[in-house]
């Protein structure tokens, strides 16, 4: 595939509404593998360095895994370029150290409902960070519509009986609205450094310094893994991290290429089905709620999917 095929391949809407919902399936089906792997490592609520460890694993796991994959396909052991160095350790910083200890701590203290409302957000965050900070592309109606529109089924899927009780706690919510806003801006600066780098290449060591640096952070504070924990159930548990490992090399990955090569108002809207998504795996995995299957689920859905629409309109 030369290079004039490839920028029109990720460009055409087939591949972006297909690719974008495997990246989104896969994202959804984190929130409950979080919670499920705290069970089976034991780790409560309150233990944020334990929290650590076990984020930073997954994304040090992770990291192999793409660089494994970047090295197959180049044929040589794929390392950065010297001036991508410090692109890697910014995107690091960003997207896996930062969003990341911010995101399992705000997650393990607030509860799920504000917590998928918060990062369905995530999308107008990534809208107006590409706007007015990066300058990137220009905000309309349209765009701001369609977000509006596919934000309303986000919060509507939410509702368990016709309405939500919010509460606000800088440690719960308040760190789950700064991981939003640290992925808003992980987006735009992907997609700039993009140009110049490989976008797989960067998701591979950006996960692998950016766990480096969870995992530390946790290990020092007194934070563990402990396998043990899991008692009959040890081999499901690292299948389990093996698996959440998979969910960011793959959907990352995806998502860096996607914003390569198109705006990012255009693939950032399709976020909202993460929650959606969320959702749903979650009433099958663990049971929770029966409003996923009513016809609150189908129209929440139905939401999302036409603020997608609104926004790839042409």
């Amino acid at each position: 595939m030369n290079t004039d095929t490839k920028n029109r391949f990720w460009t055409k809407l087939p591949a972006v509404i297909g690719f974008t919902f495997i990246a989104c399936f896969l994202w959804g089906s984190a929130f409950p593998c979080i919670k499920i792997g705290y069970r089976l490592f034991g780790i409560p609520a309150g233990d944020s360095a334990s929290q650590m460890v076990f984020a930073g694993t997954r994304f040090f796991i992770a990291g192999l895994m793409v660089i494994a994959i970047a090295s197959l396909q180049k044929k040589k052991f794929a390392v950065p370029s010297v001036p991508g160095i410090p692109k890697v350790l910014i995107l690091a910083l960003l997207q896996t150290a930062g969003q990341y200890f911010f995101f399992y701590i705000g997650l393990a203290h607030a509860s799920g409902v504000s917590s998928s409302i918060i990062e369905g957000a995530n999308t107008f965050f990534c809208i107006l960070v590409a706007a007015f900070i990066f300058r990137s592309e220009k905000i309309n109606l349209r765009k701001m519509l369609g977000c509006a529109v596919g934000f309303l089924g986000v919060v509507l899927i939410q509702l368990p009986g016709g309405s939500v009780e919010m509460h606000f706690s800088l440690i719960g919510e308040g760190f789950v609205l700064f991981s939003t806003v640290l992925a808003a801006f992980s987006s735009s600066y992907i997609k700039k450094v993009g140009q110049q780098e490989d976008p797989m290449l960067m998701s591979g060591w950006q996960f692998f310094a950016g766990g480096l640096m969870l995992a530390a952070g946790g290990l020092f504070a007194g934070g563990r893994i402990n396998f043990a924990a899991a008692g009959e159930k040890q081999a499901a548990a690292v299948l389990l991290l093996i698996y959440m490992a998979f969910i960011s090399a793959t959907a990352y990955t995806i998502w860096s290429m996607l914003l390569k090569y198109n705006p990012v108002s255009r693939i950032s809207v399709f976020s909202f089905i993460n929650p959606v998504i969320g959702v749903l795996l979650s009433a099958l995995l663990l049971g929770e709620g029966g409003r996923a299957f009513t016809l609150t689920g189908i129209a929440a859905l139905a939401l999302v999917s036409l603020g997608i629409v609104i926004v790839n309109r042409a």
